[in-house]
């Protein structure tokens, strides 16, 4: 008997060796970093919460990275439904990239920057000239994504308002007015705080606007409000035409004076044309003449290899796909995946977000959504997630504390219907407009 259970043993003894060989390389483990990421401690990505520690050193242009398979999301959690083993959506191991976002919150529920949701459980939140961060104001998102842009978890999410003053040569046709020296243009993704449009909009009143800086003197709004409740003046742009001499410069229309300002987040030294900068005030310009009381450094655009970073904003400089600028930052698009419209169509004033890693002081953008292209249009879309409150109607509720309307014909339903909308239901609203505050819906999600 001896001599039959020998040659079992040993292949039984081979088997599960050969098992456990097998489990060890696909268990457990995150994928090597390339490049110079540097990604130093983070977390994985794999669902509501991450899924284990993870760790790497990137200083030499190597690194390594771990962590343990993140749990699958809850119902209230944004997926792209992703098979591929890539761990987001799926519940595998996701690989963390030191990550910055700069643009517009175009949701909420945690926060949604550039079509791409952050959680935020454990981030710091500053919020200046507002109470709480809203959808449409513009925000700088520190944390760590995932290696294809589905999924972040926020560090440090950042927001100001960028113009605050009178508001003059207003021009509905071209969707385009003035702010303390400022041309402002809007498009379809405006957020109107409190008001129906640029209509309604008197000239000569105070209104307050988020927004990204483009060709120095012009900025995209993305939000604006009417009737601010903060009337000190600010004003937003890239420096040009300093004089450390006089110690003034010039954003767009406005010559800044700045001898007597504090600086915060960037000091007089490192002042430079192109630079982009706030400058707040408590008197509004005399003429084209404005003293500045504070200078402030715009939110800070990351330049290490490796970095992954997200911009929205217009485009700037363009001489080809490969070669461009999106908030004064070089950007080569020359392999994105390019969505929302033709490639043929980029160019100056194109509204885009990219997305990419950067590489010799160079943003090598791996998804581009074009968002609006002058004279065209573009899609604009807004998403809320979370629990109902305040329900009054299908026409009068709030989801993230963002008031909703989802009684239009217009509107659809998934997985329940009008007459299920309730306190404390949870849902993903998604929606194409913010008219006097209300999020229009298009369609409302009943998650479980």
């Amino acid at each position: 008997m001896s001599t039959i259970q020998t040659p079992r043993r040993l292949l039984l003894g081979l088997f599960c060796a050969g098992l456990m060989a097998l489990l060890m390389s696909c268990g457990g483990g995150g994928g090597a970093s390339t490049g110079n990421l540097g990604l130093g401690t983070g977390t994985a990505i794999g669902g509501d919460n991450p899924g284990g520690a993870g760790t790497g050193t990137g200083g030499d242009g190597t690194g390594s990275g771990s962590g343990n398979a993140g749990t699958g999301g809850s119902g209230d959690t944004a997926s792209n439904g992703n098979t591929d083993g890539s761990g987001v959506g799926s519940g595998g191991t996701g690989v963390t990239a030191d990550a910055a976002g700069i643009g517009a919150a175009d949701g909420l529920g945690s926060i949604i920057l550039n079509g791409l949701r952050y959680t935020t459980d454990t981030a710091t939140i500053t919020v200046e000239d507002a109470t709480e961060l809203q959808i449409g104001m513009s925000a700088r998102v520190a944390g760590k994504v995932d290696p294809d842009f589905t999924r972040g978890i926020a560090t440090q999410v950042v927001s100001g308002a960028e113009l605050r003053g009178a508001v003059s040569r207003i021009d509905v046709g071209a969707g385009s007015f003035v702010v303390m020296g400022i041309n402002v243009t809007i498009d379809a993704a405006t957020v109107w705080a409190d008001a129906n449009g640029l209509a309604n909009v008197a000239d000569g009143s105070l209104i307050q606007v988020w927004g990204l800086p483009g060709a120095p003197g012009t900025l995209r709004a993305t939000r604006v409000q009417t009737a601010p409740t903060l009337t000190a003046p600010l004003v937003t742009g890239a420096i040009q035409n300093l004089n450390t001499t006089n110690q003034t410069f010039t954003l767009g229309q406005l010559t800044v004076s700045y001898g007597g300002a504090s600086f915060a987040g960037i000091d007089a030294s490192s002042l430079a044309n192109g630079v982009i900068v706030r400058a707040r005030g408590t008197a509004a310009p005399v003429g084209n003449a404005f003293t500045a009381t504070q200078v402030q450094g715009w939110y800070a655009i990351p330049t290490g290899n490796g970095i992954a970073l997200q911009l929205a904003g217009d485009i700037t400089d363009f001489v080809s796909r490969g070669a461009f600028k999106v908030l004064g930052t070089p950007v080569d698009a020359t392999n994105a995946q390019i969505t929302g419209g033709p490639v043929g169509s980029l160019g100056n004033g194109v509204k885009v977000e990219v997305d990419g890693f950067m590489s010799g002081g160079v943003l090598v953008v791996k998804k581009l959504r074009i968002r609006h292209v002058p004279g065209t249009g573009g899609p604009a879309s807004f998403t809320l997630i979370g629990a109902i409150g305040g329900y009054q109607s299908p026409a009068n509720f709030r989801v993230q504390g963002q008031p909703v309307d989802a009684s239009g014909p217009g509107t659809t339903f998934e997985n329940g219907t009008a007459a299920n909308l309730a306190n404390g239901q949870r849902v993903t609203v998604v929606g194409d407009r913010v008219v006097d505050g209300v999020l229009i819906a298009q369609r409302v999600t009943f998650n479980p």
